[in-house]
């Protein structure tokens, strides 16, 4: 499906995955910004940065209306992009929504209806979707493999460092909605993944209508922000929602 031409450059909104924060997006945004770039992001509340916080804890449904209500709020076109967990609720937050002209999904969850980011991992449901997941984890190679793997880089650690639990509600809830059976959308790949993620994302990209190779890691917006501010450009231009 091809989006129809426009001249009016989209607002980005950049969805962070699990365990993140709007904060991963930075190097991105200040790279973006200097190419004219309108962006804006979100803080998903089952990234839980309250542990104080009772049951029930946020969920998939939760992040899918924080996200709804940031696209409800931009006026003119919005390009929404999905970092890994990122894809379900997107998917769950996006039909309807009049404004959104194409889907970005980064190295993210591509669900079909009833699907859930774990669901598509092969995991199966446990009898509760209460409590919480750690980002050390380390059956799920997790927290370096997020990033570049390397414990000794700096950046890395520190970014590590910013990790918060993810509510196992998030991890489990399946979509309702598919926003990206009606939307536009594209799938990017980055070329040095090692997280889990990378072993379903040749089979997620094929979900979508185009498909892109992207220098760097899990995050490759973090890694290289550089090289994938010119990618994204390349994807929107592509896709025909701005210049």
């Amino acid at each position: 499906m091809s989006a129809a031409p426009s001249t009016v450059r989209p607002t980005l909104l950049l969805v962070h995955g699990g365990h993140h924060g709007s904060w991963v997006w930075e190097k991105l945004r200040h790279e973006l910004a200097g190419a004219g770039w309108q962006t804006e992001t979100v803080d998903l509340p089952s990234a839980l940065r309250d542990e104080s916080r009772v049951e029930p804890l946020p969920g998939m449904f939760d992040d899918a209306r924080v996200i709804r209500a940031a696209i409800d709020s931009i006026e003119g076109p919005v390009v929404v992009v999905a970092h890994s967990y990122a894809g379900v609720p997107v998917t769950q937050a996006t039909p309807g929504a009049a404004n959104v002209v194409h889907l970005v999904y980064v190295a993210a969850f591509v669900p079909e209806l009833g699907e859930s980011m774990f669901g598509l991992s092969g995991v199966p449901t446990p009898d509760s979707l209460a409590g919480i997941r750690m980002p050390e984890n380390p059956d799920l190679n997790l927290p370096a493999a997020f990033f570049d793997g390397d414990l000794d880089n700096p950046e890395t650690a520190a970014a590590i460092a910013r990790l918060v639990p993810q509510t196992i509600r998030a991890d489990f809830e399946g979509v309702t909605e598919m926003g990206w059976k009606t939307i536009p959308s594209s799938y990017v790949i980055p070329d040095n993944d090692i997280s889990v993620v990378a072993l379903v994302e040749e089979a997620m990209a094929a979900r979508t209508g185009a498909v892109y190779r992207a220098v760097g890691t899990h995050a490759p917006f973090h890694s290289h922000p550089k090289e994938f501010a010119a990618l994204l450009e390349t994807i929107v231009s592509k896709a025909g929602v701005g210049n």
